[in-house]
């Protein structure tokens, strides 16, 4: 639903954004602002600040920024719409119909798109109970699941007929080209449509909202491929979702278990651990490791390190299901994230396993789960003959270069000490291989920081700094806008996220009403608030005196100033348009800056 601008000013405004984040995030008030722990990255010092002057917040460590919305948006995994709904709801405003008619439908399309998928999840899960999904039910029932696990999940099946689906969503009413782009049908010019799923067991994919958002299918009997899931479509992002996060984001478990089937979650829940997740037909992603780390994080008091709960991978115990899990450590320790991995064998996997051994015995595996870390290094210890010394040296070194991966020097020793023993290697020793590998590479010995985006890269950019600097200091001091104004356009601003940026505060400047939140809530890309927020965050210096700020403030519009002289985007960069500008740029750097009633 697209909601006009008045309305969502209305929203942000009656949402007053430290209350709002004070319910997520410990806030501590620091001078004029707010400071906490960042729910974005993991860190031990509060680099989170919440400005409530300019009704917006920013992490100075992982550069991610915004206002209200865009942080429940991005706390909540939401969209801008559901966003301002939940906020809507939390200050008692009543919402209105749509007024922008493309918006409306794209969002009725979304909605159409949801109530196709919820009509269909309705058709599976009767036709598993009727005479015709007897099959389906034979396996479901065979796996060992109970009548009430299948309610739970809504886990239906597809019939034999490879248009029965289809002739049943048309009779609800649903257009072809609305059935078409749901994905839940192949479509060919000679053939028509025909269902995608069909003679297949069905395990509907819900978002944390409980709405379903795709499915996935598994044959009956032989058939390629043994499970089909859901393409993309606007409401289905692999890389966003979990199968079962929608019941395990209310688990009460200390920790979150990471699976890779939709059957070992199934029969884990049953068996009572709620906490069970997999992802989506789909190698785990960033994505999956940031939308895990949002629900197993816990609350903690200011000054303490984030604390999250523990993360469990449950992999196949084969060849493939190693490599998988090894991936998925590296993943989850980039988004700051410790992981350990539970010992399956002899079984394929949790489901075999709660089979034959049962919920206590599986509860002794979780109890005993490996350190991530060690488990890859035991992994590794079988590509060497370490009984050999020369295979021992090279497995030591290659241990030594993985240690380099952690950022932490104290976590960093804890590990080489608790190798150096297990292997028996002196930690002296150790602790010269290690220090070698740094200098053979690239002389740094930590890690990258998790959450890496081009945000990082801009604080180093020197072309773009004084433009950030300059509409920080505007919208930190508006009186200056009248001096600066009379130099520099918004034109003059030469990136041209910055340069639209300038057009509206400036606008509002001449209206006498900045509001730099505000203009946060124009722009739909993240990345493009994340940056605009950065830019208002830009710290311009301590500057005490008088003679400091006006020495300052004339060094960064004489800088963008020169920056618009060599702009390459300008539609008229004639001769007289540079001369133009070279005048301008003698006359600002001539002129006498008076700033003195300014405070």
């Amino acid at each position: 639903m697209y909601y006009p601008d008045e309305i969502v000013e209305e929203v942000r405004q009656r949402n007053d954004i430290v209350d709002v984040i004070s319910s997520y995030v410990r806030l501590n008030k620091k001078g004029s602002n707010y400071f906490g722990l960042c729910p974005f990255h993991n860190e031990k010092t509060g680099s989170f600040s919440v400005t409530p002057s300019k009704q917006m917040f920013y992490c100075f460590g992982c550069h991610v920024g915004g206002n209200v919305i865009s942080f429940v948006q991005k706390y909540e995994n939401m969209t801008f719409q559901e966003a301002v709904q939940s906020l809507a709801d939390r200050a008692g405003i009543q919402l209105p119909e749509a007024e922008d008619a493309g918006a409306r439908e794209r969002e009725n399309r979304r909605a159409q798109l949801l109530a196709i998928n919820k009509e269909a999840g309705k058709y599976y899960y009767a036709q598993l109970r009727s005479e015709a999904g007897k099959r389906g039910m034979e396996y479901f029932k065979g796996r060992g699941l109970s009548d009430e696990t299948m309610q739970r999940f809504g886990l239906g099946f597809a019939r034999s007929s490879k248009d029965e689906t289809f002739r049943y969503l048309r009779s609800k009413g649903f257009s072809d080209e609305l059935l078409r782009e749901s994905r839940l049908f192949n479509f060919r010019e000679n053939s028509g449509m025909t269902d995608k799923f069909w003679n297949r067991v069905i395990f509907p994919i819900m978002d944390s909202g409980h709405r379903i958002i795709g499915f996935g299918g598994r044959v009956m009997g032989e058939g390629e491929p043994k499970y089909l899931n859901s393409p993309e479509t606007p409401i289905f992002d692999k890389s966003r979702n979990l199968y079962g996060l929608n019941i395990a984001k209310s688990t009460k478990a200390k920790n979150i278990i990471i699976c890779e089937g939709y059957m070992d979650v199934i029969s884990l829940h049953q068996a009572g651990f709620d906490q069970a997740v997999a992802s989506l037909g789909t190698a785990f992603t960033s994505g999956h490791a940031n939308l895990i780390a949002r629900y197993a994080r816990e609350n903690v008091r200011q000054g303490e390190m984030t604390r999250y709960k523990d993360i469990l991978l449950c992999y196949d115990s084969d060849g493939a299901g190693v490599d998988a899990a090894k991936r998925a450590l590296s993943i989850l320790r980039q988004a700051g994230l410790v992981a350990k991995v539970i010992n399956m064998r002899p079984y394929k996997d949790p489901d075999e396993f709660i089979k034959n051994e049962g919920a206590d015995e599986f509860q002794k595996r979780i109890n005993d789960a490996e350190n991530g870390f060690m488990y890859e290094i035991r992994m590794l210890e079988s590509e060497y003959d370490i009984k050999d010394p020369t295979g021992k040296s090279k497995f030591i070194t290659d241990v030594a270069t993985r240690l380099l991966g952690f950022e932490d020097p104290v976590e960093r020793d804890n590990y080489i000490g608790h190798i150096a023993y297990k292997y028996d290697v002196a930690k002296e020793s150790l602790d010269e291989v290690v220090r070698k590998q740094a200098i053979a590479g690239t002389g740094v010995s930590i890690a990258p920081k998790p959450m890496a985006t081009r945000n990082e890269e801009s604080i180093n950019d020197a072309s773009r700094l004084p433009q950030g600097r300059l509409l920080s200091w505007i919208c930190e001091k508006p009186e200056i806008y009248g001096i600066v104004k009379q130099y520099i356009s918004p034109d003059d601003f030469a990136d041209p996220l910055y340069r639209k940026v300038a057009n509206i505060l400036f606008g509002q400047l001449e209206a006498a009403a900045p509001n730099p939140a505000d203009i946060i809530s124009m722009f739909d890309d993240e990345e493009d608030q994340r940056q605009i927020a950065e830019a208002f965050h830009q710290n311009v210096g301590n500057l005490e005196s008088i003679e400091m700020q006006k020495s300052a403030l004339k060094d960064l519009m004489i800088n963008i100033k020169r920056l618009s002289i060599t702009r390459t985007d300008r539609e008229d960069n004639s001769f007289d348009t540079i001369k133009k500008l070279r005048k301008e740029l003698e006359d600002l750097q001539k002129a006498s800056i008076d700033i003195s009633s300014i405070e």
